[in-house]
This record gives structure tokens, C-alpha cells and sequence, in this order.
């Protein structure tokens, strides 16, 4: 079985540690814990992860968030990978910090690279996985909160948000997205 896990985030050190870019901090982690390495690759950087006899196929996307549903499209043509078998982990506003929900499918929520991935792919029948950033900004700062840097406290929290989120990863590959929602949705 194969798997597409696309991290989603912005390319470029200015976005590197920001709090968009969570969805690239997941996929690095877990290629860090099972020294793989990613290689740039057409419309991003690519990995392949082995586990359990599943080939996840990980993906951060170099096209800008906004942009995101034309690297899923390609990579998930090329890998052959249906769309029951994609999962996009991305940031939430509307979760408070370190809640995970993972959907088998659903609307955008406002969230551009989703957005542009249901728009490319003419479908929002892909698993996503919505991790909270919370929403700790004054009105209109809304742009800046996402884009900016996490604070200290936030960055304690990492850690276990991240492990977390490999977990439901490995999972949803493993023993598939509604027990995987069943099992972890309940946890923060």
C-alpha cells in the first residue's frame, strides 16, 4: 500500500519556524527519526518512509500554501496514489494549540491550501489532519499571527504536538482513518 502525506507550509527561511509552516515541521521530524532525507524533487521536497508494509510517500510542497493542491495533484499521478490514500496536515486557527482532528474529508475552514488543493483535484474527499495553533492575536492580525514565529511557551509544546501527529500519521496508513479519528480525535 501506498500513502501520500503532504506537509503543508510556505518555502524559505523566512517561513521556516513559523507557525504555517507546521505542516513541513511534522514531515521533517519524522524523516529526522528515521534518518531519511528529503530531495527536491518537482514542486517540492520528497521522501519515501517505510513502516509496517506501507510506502508513505512525504511531500512538502515548494509552491506556496496557496498553491499546494498543484504538487498534491502531480506527486499523487505519480505515485499512483488514490485519493483515499492522501492525507494533507496543515495548521488551525479555529483549534486551540496542540488539539489535533483528523477528517476523512470536509470542507477548507477558510484554509487557502486547502482550498487550492479541493480546487485542483475537484474533490474534498482527502483525509486531513488540523492542528490547532490557536488563535492568540488582535483583530486584523490575523495574517501576522499565522505567519509569525512561535513564542516560548508554544515552543515547549512542540515536542509532543509533533510525536502526536506522527503518530496519527502512522496510523492512518496502518489501520486507516476512521479508527485513526476514533482513537486519537479524543486526545489532545
Amino acid at each position: 500500500m501506498k500513502y501520500l502525506i503532504a506537509g503543508l507550509g510556505n518555502p524559505g527561511k523566512e517561513y521556516e519556524n513559523t507557525r504555517h509552516n507546521i505542516g513541513f515541521k511534522v514531515l521533517d521530524a519524522l524523516a529526522d527519526a528515521s534518518n531519511i532525507v528529503f530531495s527536491d524533487e518537482r514542486y517540492g521536497w520528497k521522501t519515501e518512509y517505510k513502516f509496517k508494509g506501507r510506502t508513505f510517500v512525504l511531500l512538502k510542497p515548494a509552491t506556496y500554501m496557496n498553491l499546494s493542491g498543484k504538487a498534491v495533484n502531480y506527486w499523487m499521478q505519480k505515485e499512483g496514489v488514490g485519493i483515499e490514500n492522501v492525507l494533507v496536515v496543515v495548521d488551525d486557527l479555529a483549534l486551540p494549540l496542540g488539539s489535533l482532528r483528523l477528517r476523512a474529508k470536509g470542507s477548507d475552514a477558510g484554509h487557502n491550501g486547502l482550498k487550492n488543493i479541493t480546487e485542483v483535484l475537484g474533490s474534498q474527499d482527502y483525509a486531513r489532519l488540523r492542528i490547532g495553533i490557536g488563535d492568540n492575536f488582535r483583530q486584523g492580525k490575523q495574517v501576522d499571527y499565522v505567519l509569525g514565529e512561535w513564542d516560548k511557551q508554544e515552543k515547549l509544546e512542540l515536542p509532543a504536538i509533533i510525536d502526536n501527529s506522527i503518530e496519527i500519521i502512522k496510523s492512518f496508513g496502518t489501520i486507516g482513518v476512521q479508527q485513526t479519528m476514533t482513537f486519537f480525535n479524543k486526545r489532545k
